[in-house]
């Protein structure tokens, strides 16, 4: 898929299992507080963040904190392939089909005007919806499978809203990093 406000690459990497098991123990995972409508929830997925600035969102807050080795790397990896500088990643481990993301735009004002989020999986195959922020009533999947990266280009976050909903098929575990610049 590529598009004026989307890009899925497929096959991005070599030696995506490898990567997945290494990201698993390197990130310090956290359970963390959600707030939505002033009501605090438990996230329904594992997340951390890597980034030279603290990172906000949704009444929380991230301690800047540094890139792990792998993190690093792969890093590097998506900003050569996007042509785009990133000094953050927020990252996601969904342990089975319950863990989820509801529908958001990446739109906080840390992330400035027009934002480039890339997005990179790994492990189970999992459905991305997206769907207009005008016409909220129809919506499109993509399957993001392992080791595939989906880049949400400039536009993409005025425009559109995403999620990650829960699945009642049985899932494996799925790390899923999404690269940012924030200023």
């Amino acid at each position: 898929m590529n598009s004026t406000y989307f890009e899925l690459i497929d096959d991005f990497l070599s030696d995506s299992d490898t990567i997945l098991e290494t990201l698993t123990d390197e990130v310090s995972w956290e359970e963390r507080e959600i707030k939505i409508f002033g009501k605090t929830y438990n996230q329904p997925r594992l997340v951390a963040w890597q980034g030279d600035l603290p990172y906000k969102y949704s009444g929380g807050i991230w301690s800047a904190a540094p890139f792990s080795e792998t993190v690093y790397l792969l890093k590097k990896a998506v900003e050569l392939e996007t042509e785009t500088t990133y000094n953050g990643v927020l990252l996601n481990l969904y342990r089975d089909g319950r863990d989820s993301m509801g529908w958001h735009s990446d739109n906080e004002k840390e992330l400035g005007v027009a934002p480039i989020v890339s997005s990179l999986s790994f492990g189970a195959e999992r459905n991305f919806r997206i769907r207009s922020k005008r016409e909220k009533g129809s919506s499109f999947s993509i399957a993001l499978r392992n080791n595939s990266l989906f880049v949400m280009k400039p536009g993409c976050q005025e425009l559109y809203e995403h999620t990650l909903p829960k699945t009642s098929k049985p899932k494996g575990i799925r790390i899923n990093l999404t690269f940012r610049k924030l200023y």
